[in-house]
């Protein structure tokens, strides 16, 4: 597990045994085994599962391909978390993922675990016959780790609906007259996905930044201007402003939360920056939204790189380069790329007040303290992008109940499910010192610790 995550849940644990009001039955030594107990299981996973798939290739070369199934803990429900098609994969990366899924889903009360997998692929280099061959391979290797109440992936960075229906077909040829549908989520509609699924996590993002700078700020402006809190100052002095935003990364999440500020005309902000592997695009006056997002769906998903380019997507902006968003004079920071992004080695050049995390982990550990020890509000991971298992969650249970819910609906229920959460984590976070990434950890260990102590599983 990465340290990051293996440390603050320490940190959590560490706090929870010194409040005595949390598990009163547990007293003195019997207090301090049972808290042991629970960062044994925390801090590692159930099962690592590995393979190598192997792939004829169309020239007639054959490949074996590094895979993973990781699944970290299942006390509140199947095994849930993406597959990733990268060649960053690492076992290391996907472990630490699945433990983060294990806690995004008892944060926010989804029935769920937590788990990951990695394929370790460059999918560009792959033709679709390849990758079609490659997600069959999987689901055969990792057959017997799998199913709608067992282990349930979905999408992630490389892959989408149309690998997960090719995943989900495979896992219906191997387990004939059983039920399949729940088995993968994040598939196309017409193989039983949900409407707004692929949308989801982009919007959630930009929700949890709109949420929390504007909505529950504006409605507890009096009450926050009493705290003694340096976040809160941040917050107060931002309000009822036009901010700038920069977006990192323009894929499916990166691209939609962009879209979601563009669209979003009653706060007036402007998302000024966007990039993905190859540039940076500025503009002080507000980048063209959905001409980019046309040009990227027209070209691979890549972003203009030059004037010709931009001519073509009618876009105006400043070419620079692709590392340069992170350090820009800008008030929001929306990081919506790979992990790792932000790092002792750029965190003193970063000037935005706000970070909202899309992709997982993209602030290391000891950029996060100097980020936070400076005031500066960082919305997690854990918090930020728990739209798409959210609404994966919602595509589970329309197989199971086989109704349909409508896009609007599925939104709804969304919003109002990831609100329960601000509601919960945002007065805590604005009234005491914890960061809030600490504070959302907290409540998801509280959850995950609770469960298993009731079930009898700390001895």
């Amino acid at each position: 597990m990465g340290n990051s995550t293996e440390t603050i849940i320490r940190e959590s644990l560490d706090a929870l045994m010194d409040d005595q009001s949390f598990l009163p039955d547990l007293k003195d030594s019997e207090r301090k085994k049972a808290f042991s107990s629970l960062h044994s299981i925390l801090s590692t996973p159930d099962h690592v599962n590995k393979s190598y798939l192997r792939i004829a290739l169309e020239d007639g070369e054959v490949e074996r391909i590094p895979a993973f199934r990781v699944q970290h803990n299942k006390i509140l429900g199947p095994y849930k978390g993406g597959i990733r098609f990268h060649q960053s994969v690492s076992e290391t990366e996907v472990e630490n993922f699945a433990a983060l899924m294990t806690l995004k889903n008892a944060l926010h009360e989804v029935p769920f675990g937590g788990g990951k997998g990695g394929v370790i692929i460059n999918p560009r280099e792959y033709s679709p016959k390849e990758l079609n061959l490659i997600c069959k391979k999987y689901v055969q290797n990792f057959n017997e780790t799998l199913g709608p109440d067992k282990d349930i992936p979905a999408p992630d960075m490389g892959t989408g609906e149309r690998e997960m229906d090719w995943m989900m077909g495979e896992y219906k040829n191997i387990h004939p007259g059983q039920p399949y549908r729940g088995s993968f989520t994040g598939k196309s509609v017409m193989n039983g996905g949900s409407l707004g699924r692929k949308r989801a996590t982009g919007k959630g993002v930009y929700l949890s930044f709109r949420y929390m700078m504007n909505d529950f700020v504006k409605k507890q402006e009096k009450w926050l201007s009493e705290r003694d809190n340096r976040f809160a100052k941040t917050a107060l002095s931002y309000v009822d402003k036009p901010l700038s935003i920069a977006v990192q990364g323009f894929g499916n999440v990166g691209s939609i939360a962009a879209l979601e500020a563009y669209q979003c005309n009653y706060l007036k902000n402007k998302v000024v920056a966007v990039s993905d592997h190859n540039v940076t695009l500025y503009n002080s006056e507000g980048l063209d939204i959905p001409n980019l997002i046309t040009f990227a769906n027209d070209h691979q998903g890549d972003l203009p790189t030059n004037e010709e380019q931009l001519g073509e997507a009618e876009v105006k902006a400043i070419i620079r380069d692709r590392d340069d968003l992170l350090t820009l004079d800008i008030d929001v920071l929306i990081l919506a790329a790979l992990e790792s992004q932000i790092h002792q080695d750029n965190v003193k050049d970063v000037k935005a007040q706000i970070i909202v995390e899309g992709a997982n982990a993209p602030i290391t550990s000891e950029a996060d303290h100097y980020l936070a020890d400076n005031g500066i509000i960082i919305i997690p991971d854990i918090l930020a992008n728990a739209g798409g298992v959210i609404v994966s969650y919602l595509e589970w249970l329309q197989g199971r109940e086989t109704q349909f819910l409508s896009e609007e609906k599925v939104y709804e229920r969304m919003f109002d499910k990831m609100k329960e959460t601000f509601d919960t984590i945002f007065p805590e976070f604005y009234g005491d010192p914890f960061p809030l990434r600490q504070n959302c950890y907290i409540h998801a260990v509280m959850k995950i610790s609770t469960i298993t102590y009731r079930q009898g599983k700390l001895y």
